[in-house]
């Protein structure tokens, strides 16, 4: 029985070469025109058996059976959870890339974690070993020969750096050895010492995927040739010249024919429609981002990405299912209605969330789960009016905000956002966005706290200096040193005994007015309906005098442990009076 190609989905952290990999296979340069070198979304490419031939060399295999490989390029931060976990859900085998300098990163713990959850096998590529230094590359060659032109102290380094991954992978409950140690792959997880720069490595790790593919793959690869009605994913919504909007897909179920009558998830309903064209990229083509024009197909058979033209596209949204309808549209819709629903947790007050695909809402939205950032709304779509609207109406400044992940402002959004203090954070990078946004919250706390503080009545403390006392009264005027908090001029001051005296007029240092001084800074202050000798004395210890209601806010607002220490001072010294005074 003919078997079909396997999807391979490549996974990892960001910058660990994952793009790479795939354009040394396909001799591309897709990584370079990625957006910050960084892949956003999931794309395609297939490699023909000829190209693995040509790759692997005397390492081929005889009697291969697999026609080729597909593999899934996927986004490597730990934020595009949900993207990764679409590339697991679909491959049957996968590429785990961990730079050798960096080992396992919190992200490529997250691949593992799904690799884990669909039971993918993966080999692991350990890349870019021509960071060690003296490390010798030898294109074209397979590893062990690369190996033998090596140093005794280079293969020492490459050693030490394998079985710390060797130790890591244990950690996470995974049993790992170099390939060519390995007796068992069913227990043991073969590393790969890889540079996809130069190619090292490169044909081994082809080798091991198609070994893995024809040992322990072929029975789910010929039960999966289905004669069956296709079923896919949407990567991409494009408009193409001369073919208006179309789709990027994936198909890794049974067939799909031109003219068949197809479901795609969109916004609001599905959309029902026939196929009028089925493009495939060549061979070695990313379908993201072809080099060559596509080739008009009849047909296409799982698994394969292929372009999709069809009328009434415009609705649908990336990332949602499709699915080849035959006399059995209503269910067929029903079940594409459920897998097309994003599942985000709203909030009556929050963010709001804009993405151009289904997986970068919820990969941004479970981000911000995570922060404890509530959201409003969340919505494939461009940034409108109406979203500026409602990130006005929040009535917590936090809230006015409009995250948008790779989609246009249009025009009247962009109008209106000048007439209000509503944030716009946009970005094409989704990790660059949410480090965007805590930099954003940050700053906004800071500044909402000099607000609060400046509004509110903050603690202080300080001391009458002996030998400081400039006038007695009408106002008086003494030196004064801050023992903590800080006084600001219209404050009031309160004795340890519980009466308010006079307020600060104005506060004085090296012949200049100042609005306040902060601990440890000293000053000459007037005090008015005040008398020294009365009221107060040289070495008195005074207070600023807080109001209850003040009291109360201070609990909300970050305070250093000596401004702590005087609020409660306060509070005790206002409780003789009152004992619930500041509850």
């Amino acid at each position: 029985m003919p078997i079909r190609q396997p999807i391979v989905s490549v996974l990892g952290h960001v910058d660990h070469g994952k793009t790479t990999i795939l354009d040394t296979l396909r001799g591309s340069g897709v990584a370079d025109r990625e957006c910050g070198k960084i892949t956003q979304h999931i794309g395609a490419t297939e490699v023909p058996l000829e190209t693995i031939v040509e790759f692997c060399g005397k390492l081929m295999i005889p009697n291969t059976l697999i026609p080729g490989l597909l593999f899934i390029d996927t986004p490597g931060h730990h934020s595009f959870t949900t993207l990764r976990a679409r590339g697991g859900a679909l491959a049957d085998l996968a590429i785990l890339a961990v730079d050798i300098m960096e080992g396992l990163k919190p992200q490529t713990i997250e691949s593992l974690n799904i690799l884990k959850k669909y039971k993918t096998p993966f080999v692991v590529a350990l890349n870019k070993v021509d960071r060690i230094n003296g490390w010798l590359s030898s294109e074209g060659s397979c590893l062990t020969d690369t190996l033998k032109g090596q140093s005794e102290k280079v293969l020492e380094v490459l050693d030490q750096k394998l079985y710390n991954l060797v130790g890591q992978l244990f950690r996470e409950g995974y049993s790992a050895d170099r390939y060519d140690k390995i007796l068992d792959f069913t227990k043991t997880i073969a590393i790969v010492p890889t540079c996809a720069r130069t190619g090292d490595g490169m044909a081994d790790l082809l080798m091991m995927l198609v070994g893995l593919a024809q040992r322990f793959l072929q029975e789910q690869l010929e039960t999966e040739m289905e004669e069956g009605l296709g079923e896919g994913t949407v990567l991409e919504v494009k408009e193409e010249k001369g073919l208006g909007t179309t789709l990027d897909c994936i198909i890794y179920s049974g067939i799909i024919k031109y003219g068949d009558t197809i479901v795609v998830g969109g916004k609001g309903e599905p959309i029902v429609t026939k196929v009028k064209a089925l493009l495939k990229p060549k061979p070695l083509d990313e379908i993201r981002d072809p080099q060559e024009r596509f080739n008009h197909v009849d047909s296409v058979t799982a698994a394969a990405g292929v372009k999709i033209a069809a009328l009434n596209l415009e609705r649908v949204v990336s990332g949602s299912p499709i699915r080849v309808a035959e006399g059995n549209i209503e269910e067929i819709m029903n079940a594409v209605r459920m897998e097309t629903e994003v599942t985000i947790p709203l909030a009556d007050q929050g963010i709001i969330v804009k993405a151009d695909a289904i997986g970068s809402l919820e990969a941004i939205s479970s981000e911000l789960i995570k922060l404890e950032i509530d959201i409003n709304r969340a919505e494939v779509g461009d940034v409108s009016r109406r979203d500026v609207v409602d990130a006005s109406t929040m009535q917590d400044p936090y809230n006015k905000t409009i995250l948008a992940f790779n989609v246009k402002i249009l025009s009247d959004a962009e109008e209106m956002l000048r007439d209000t203090d509503v944030k716009l954070l946009n970005d094409n990078i989704i990790y660059k966005l949410l480090e965007d946004y805590v930099k954003c919250r940050k700053d906004m706390e800071c500044s909402l706290d000099v607000v609060a503080r400046e509004e509110i009545v903050h603690p202080g403390k300080f001391r009458v200096l002996p030998d400081c006392i400039f006038r007695v009264s009408k106002p008086a005027v003494v030196g004064v040193r801050v023992l903590g908090g800080r006084i600001r001029v219209g404050h009031e001051v309160l004795r340890s005994d519980g009466r308010a005296i006079g307020k600060i007029k104005s506060i004085q240092a090296d012949k200049k007015n100042l609005s306040e001084i902060k601990s440890g800074e000293e000053a000459a202050i007037a005090i008015s309906k005040v008398t020294v000798g009365r009221q107060l004395k040289e070495d008195d210890v005074l207070f600023i005098n807080i109001p209850e209601a003040h009291a109360k806010k201070l609990l909300k607002i970050p305070l250093n442990m000596d401004e702590d220490d005087i609020l409660e001072t306060v509070k005790a010294i206002k409780r003789r009076e009152n004992k619930f005074w500041g509850m």
